[in-house]
């Protein structure tokens, strides 16, 4: 089994420019989802939405083309892909031919559905969807905040720097709300180089009413938290779920980009269209 502390991360690494899938590092889910409680029957749909913003190869002639990448990840699959690895990845094509911007996105597609299901039972695996952005295309690429009430607004005492499910808290005594809370305050850092990771969160929900400032502190709880972005959007996931019994929950993070890609977990109890992959201010 692959461990964080086999990857490329804190390392110093050649940048191959010729492609080479082996580049490619995935990481089981299984045990950090052990740890919070979460077994192999997932209590939640969902995917990680990646943006790589640093993707380039060569046309026929040897001419340099650009795009972006949005990559869609199940949650379902066994593996999350090591951040470092994928960078690496991606540079490996900057010196390769390829016939046209399919090629490419193929490429892609297999290359990262065969790592991110690497391991599943014969039968169960899936792919991950790629959809790639060309130039002409790029103003089209809007900013967007997430939607909802800023938990942000409130003036809270911040106590709590390692993740604190205690603060959480419903009032089973009011009848159901539906609503949809926001903060920018999410940070937690790189579970091997403790690099800070930066993020803003959405959590739409029905249910009980959940006390604003006590997961605006909650949320804060994550500051000095070592673990990966995914991880981490299935431990707010699975702390609301068990401490405030919604009736619904989902749990969108997006967080800036470092190496040229960012992470968005999105993570739902229930089917829902995913989220548009719309860049943040930040990201």
């Amino acid at each position: 089994m692959s461990t964080p502390e086999q990857s490329q991360l804190g390392r110093a690494s050649e940048y191959a420019d010729q492609y080479d899938p082996s580049l490619l590092f995935p990481l089981p889910r299984a045990p950090k989802r052990s740890e919070i409680g979460i077994g192999s029957a997932l209590p939640f749909l969902g995917a990680d939405l990646w943006t790589a913003y640093e993707l380039s190869w060569l046309n026929p002639r040897g001419k340099p083309q650009v795009a972006l990448a949005h990559i869609t990840v199940p949650c379902e699959s066994p593996n999350i892909i090591e951040s470092k690895s994928f960078k690496l990845y991606l540079n490996s094509f900057n010196g390769t031919r390829f016939a046209d911007s399919e090629a490419v996105r193929e490429r892609l597609r297999a290359d990262l559905g065969e790592a991110a299901w690497r391991g599943a039972k014969a039968g169960s695996g899936g792919g991950v969807g790629v959809q790639l952005v060309l130039p002409e295309q790029f103003d089209q690429q809007p900013i967007e905040q997430l939607s909802g009430l800023r938990l942000d607004r409130l003036d809270v005492e911040c106590t709590h720097y390692q993740p604190a499910p205690e603060l959480l808290q419903a009032d089973h005594s009011q009848a159901p709300v539906t609503e949809t809370l926001t903060s920018d305050l999410l940070k937690s850092n790189c579970l091997v180089t403790g690099q800070p990771d930066w993020g803003s969160v959405q959590i739409s929900y029905t249910g009980a009413p959940i006390a604003q400032a006590g997961l605006l502190q909650y949320i804060v709880s994550f500051r000095n938290h070592n673990e990966f972005h995914e991880q981490c959007v299935e431990r707010i996931f699975h702390d609301l779920w068990q401490r405030c019994r919604p009736l619904k929950l989902a749990v969108y993070a997006r967080y800036t980009r470092r190496g040229g890609l960012d992470i968005n977990p999105l993570r739902s109890s229930h089917p829902q269209a995913l989220a548009r992959n719309v860049r943040t201010a930040r990201q």
